[in-house]
């Protein structure tokens, strides 16, 4: 079997540094860089694509809502049209430090409250579907699998990789768990490595017993998180371990 691992990076902002992205993005196969509007600026995403090209990661996009105070995890009231200009601005932002380091950008993800709305809404994942078919037909769109955002893309005639994440928790309805909630983030490198297994065979294990149908092409850690780089590392050997490939979406 082959599944991609994906990471959030490049979410620094000026003097503010956050994540590991020095030791995380050697260990995954694409990482989504922040764009501008939720989290990084024009230098920490040219350092962020430089460092992955570097190591042969595939480079994509990670827009958000133009939130930088509150780190693009807060709804807003955006039309689709609105939605569809601010993703096409961001990915034409990465795509350009991208192509100045050498390599083409491969995928498109959004970021916090934006991917949790267009998971469930279909107009804004109509608009993000065509902001980035918009960009170009030949670049993957990232979307939680059975979402009417991965919807969204194979409607439009994009590539579509169906995610599903291992440092988080799921409720029964195939949502993740709010952060508000405890036991949101699974912090502990053997439960993130379990969950990645899971998925890799095509479930979600819930809370309290029970399983939840999944079917991913592509397994997310968040690198703004504590110990990121320890959770990825648990994860990948244990995918390994089972005899997953790990690659980025063809």
């Amino acid at each position: 079997m082959r599944i991609d691992l994906n990471a959030d990076v490049g979410e620094s902002l000026g003097a503010w540094s956050l994540g590991e992205d020095e030791a995380l993005i050697p260990l995954v196969s694409s990482v989504n860089v922040a764009a501008g509007f939720h989290a990084g600026d024009p230098g920490t995403i040219a350092r962020t694509i430089a460092l992955a090209a570097r190591h042969g990661v595939a480079v994509g996009a990670h827009p958000g809502y133009p939130d930088l105070a509150g780190f693009g995890r807060r709804d807003m009231a955006l039309t689709p049209a609105d939605i569809e200009a601010a993703v096409l601005y961001q990915v034409g932002a990465v795509a350009a430090f991208a192509r100045a380091a050498g390599v083409e950008l491969r995928h498109v993800k959004a970021h916090g409250a934006l991917y949790h709305r267009a998971s469930t809404d279909p107009a804004a994942a109509a608009a993000i579907a065509r902001a980035v078919r918009a960009w170009s037909a030949d670049v993957v769109l990232v979307g939680m699998a059975g979402s009417a955002l991965a919807a969204a893309g194979h409607s439009a005639g994009l590539r579509v990789a169906e995610e599903a994440f291992a440092d988080r928790a799921y409720e029964p309805d195939g949502t993740l768990r709010p952060r508000s909630r405890p036991g949101a983030v699974l912090d502990d490198p053997a439960d993130a490595a379990v969950q990645a297994v899971a998925i890799s065979a095509g479930y979600v294990p819930l809370e309290g017993g029970g399983r939840l149908a999944v079917r991913a092409d592509t397994i997310c850690l968040h690198g703004d998180l504590p110990g990121a780089a320890g959770r990825v590392t648990a994860v990948r050997r244990a995918l390994e371990a089972g005899g997953v490939e790990i690659a980025a979406p063809a």
